[in-house]
């Protein structure tokens, strides 16, 4: 589970050291206390919060209680980092913000996925200039298959089918094109697993400025798929199809057309703790801030509002000290 995924995290850290377990299940309080029998045990996270055993506390909870138990911990002068997606709604992720500004105490959100191979590989393409300046971006995941019956199959909790992989490509696009947003247009389908409440497939339309734009999909009744990433710039291209392990490269930034296959990097998902520590203990600039994980929420949001209205929604928070 994500909760004991974090712990092993925090173990392979230096500087860094699991403390106290939290949980208002008492099957799963006693499961940690077997895995992490140097930890100390607690049902209400509020008195977690107030014990001096605690500096950071790391929120692994359902989607919609994100915001609650994040404001509780910050109330105790703790340090939080807070599991993707930050929150459901960005008036929830803006009185997060100010309530860690407030007490003077880091806010991170755990998009670890940023370290992920593909997407470093793709970062280091970009960057080297084989593509030049990025101005399309697709991003896709799914396939046709039933969503499970979880919390995160059931909307009032998840928030809805964008939210679980929907955070990361949303943030992986804000990572790799640049300029502000303009605006967000979405569509939502509900066609055939109606025993869930989430939707059937989404999608995510994104306008930068400059006319940049950016297109996000994510479906579980999706028969005929598409690549995980097709990336274009004003000198080249980049697509990366599922379940292969290297970036294709088509460049045009010598004056004649070159392709390659880049291998994957290696993913680092440690290097999201590595950071926090660093910045906690050293004084590193944090990789997550809590305000770039914001802007990944208005995307999220004003997809659905945009497909309940048919109207695109402006994105008035790029222009708001964000």
């Amino acid at each position: 589970n994500m909760g004991k995924y974090h712990a092993d995290l925090i173990g392979r850290v230096p500087g860094l050291e699991l403390t106290a377990v939290c949980d208002i299940d008492e099957e799963r309080l006693k499961v940690a206390k077997e895995e992490q029998p140097g930890a100390k045990l607690f049902k209400d996270v509020g008195k977690m919060a107030r014990s001096d055993s605690v500096d950071l506390g790391v929120v692994v909870t359902p989607h919609n209680t994100h915001a609650e138990v994040a404001l509780t911990l910050i109330e105790g002068g703790k340090h939080v980092i807070c599991e993707k997606p930050f929150t459901v709604t960005v008036d929830e992720a803006t009185k997060v913000i100010e309530a860690a500004r407030k007490q003077g105490v880091m806010l991170s959100v755990f998009h670890n996925r940023r370290w992920d191979g593909d997407f470093l590989t793709i970062k280091k393409v970009v960057a080297d200039g084989l593509i030049g300046e990025v101005f399309h971006i697709e991003g896709y995941g799914g396939g046709y298959d039933h969503p499970r019956y979880w919390w995160r199959s059931h909307k009032p909790i998840s928030g809805g089918a964008i939210y679980d992989w929907g955070a990361h490509f949303v943030d992986w696009i804000l990572n790799l094109m640049p300029g502000k947003m303009e605006s967000v247009y979405g569509f939502l389908q509900k066609l055939v697993w109606h025993d869930v409440t989430n939707e059937d497939h989404i999608q995510a339309i994104i306008r930068f400025q400059g006319g940049r734009y950016a297109e996000y999909q994510q479906s579980s009744i999706a028969a005929v798929g598409k690549p995980k990433w097709r990336i274009l710039g004003s000198l080249g291209g980049i697509l990366v199809e599922p379940g292969t392990k290297a970036v294709k490269v088509v460049s045009f930034a010598r004056g004649y057309r070159e392709e390659a296959e880049v291998p994957f990097m290696e993913s680092d998902w440690d290097a999201y703790y590595m950071n926090v520590a660093d910045h906690l203990l050293s004084g590193e600039p944090l990789a997550v801030t809590p305000e770039s994980a914001r802007r990944v929420i208005a995307v999220l949001e004003l997809c659905e509002k945009a497909a309940h209205t048919g109207q695109p929604q402006p994105v008035p928070y790029e222009d708001e000290g964000w």
